[in-house]
């Protein structure tokens, strides 16, 4: 498992170990938000190794006796990408793991995003859909994505891809919407919502990814790509509307902020080609936010290292606010 101290990477770590007993090897670097207490509950249970996906060292080491390799990693905030795209361009390219497998004959699974295939106005993309990235994080991932397809057509590798839409629950480091709207709010901040916020997003619950990634992994076609779309979709100011009524917080608070860059207008996925294997999203929306805010207002134990960290400065930065103390 690569990147498994991650938000979704940790999910599918403790859902696997939980679940299904398995055997699993955590190889994370443990950037900002790649976090040890991801993995509190498994930690005695896994075996861990601190490095990253670049070091060919480090993945000898972590692939070992493994079956499969899941990948994870990867540099994921699109504002950072637009900020300083160099470190995604290096993170985001699988190719030292692609060749751990093709050297061992390993099954493979990229695990990937619904922005690969850019916005779309009307419809929904399934995995024929051209990919149109527009942001240096997109641009990054579909190239991981084309390079894991070459190594299938090239060299026969037992390789996958599992597209997600948008994820959230808990363990979600707060520079993304829905923790950051629920921090903000929980600690009376304004709540920054760039441009109209009329922007739309295709929300699945974190556990439902991971599900989905594990039914690929078991049942998916070597060569295959596989996009795994939440059951709902809503506009960014509609989420951080709810997210108010959830945390007792008035609309007063919603502070409508310069758009950023290029940002995609709506995003949507078909699901149908992994419905096909199987699997079904078991949370809609509205019951998997009140979950959602309700851990986040019950592990404050989790969150404040980071709010009271360097996330300060970063907020500060990106936003040209600064959060309450």
């Amino acid at each position: 498992m690569c990147g498994g101290a991650g938000f979704i990477g940790s999910t599918f770590t403790r859902l696997r170990v939980q679940e299904h007993g398995d055997e699993v090897t955590v190889l994370d670097k443990l950037t900002y938000a790649g976090r040890r207490e991801n993995l509190r509950e498994v930690m005695d249970e896994i075996r861990f190794i601190h490095g990253a996906i670049e070091d060919p060292i480090a993945v000898a080491d972590a692939v070992g006796d493994c079956e499969a390799i899941v990948n994870f990693a990867a540099e994921t905030h699109v504002d950072r990408s637009i900020a300083d795209p160099e470190g995604f361009i290096v993170a985001n390219m699988p190719g030292v793991l692609l060749e751990a497998a093709r050297e061992r004959d390993l099954r493979y699974v990229q695990v990937s995003t619904d922005e690969v295939y850019g916005s779309i106005a009307e419809g929904t993309f399934t995995e024929e859909s051209p990919l149109q990235p527009s942001s240096p994080y997109s641009a990054t991932k579909t190239g991981g994505d084309l390079l894991v397809a070459s190594y299938f057509h090239t060299y026969g590798l037992h390789a996958l891809i599992c597209r997600g839409s948008n994820n959230y629950g808990p363990h979600q480091y707060p520079e993304k919407l829905i923790p950051l709207m629920i921090l903000n709010a929980l600690a009376g901040d304004r709540l920054p919502v760039y441009g109209d916020g009329r922007n739309i997003r295709n929300w699945l619950y974190v556990e439902d990814f991971a599900h989905g990634i594990g039914h690929v992994l078991a049942h998916g076609v070597p060569g295959q790509a596989y996009n795994c779309g939440g059951p709902d979709e809503c506009e960014n100011l509609d989420v951080v509307r709810r997210v108010l009524e959830l945390t007792g917080g008035d609309e007063s608070l919603i502070d409508f902020v310069t758009d950023r860059p290029g940002h995609d207008r709506r995003y949507s996925l078909s699901s149908q080609k992994l419905r096909a294997l199987g699997w079904e999203p078991r949370v809609r929306f509205e019951q998997g936010l009140e979950s959602t805010v309700n851990w986040y207002r019950d592990n404050a134990w989790w969150w404040e290292p980071i709010r009271s960290g360097a996330y300060r400065s970063y907020y500060e930065r990106h936003y040209g606010r600064a959060l309450k103390t």
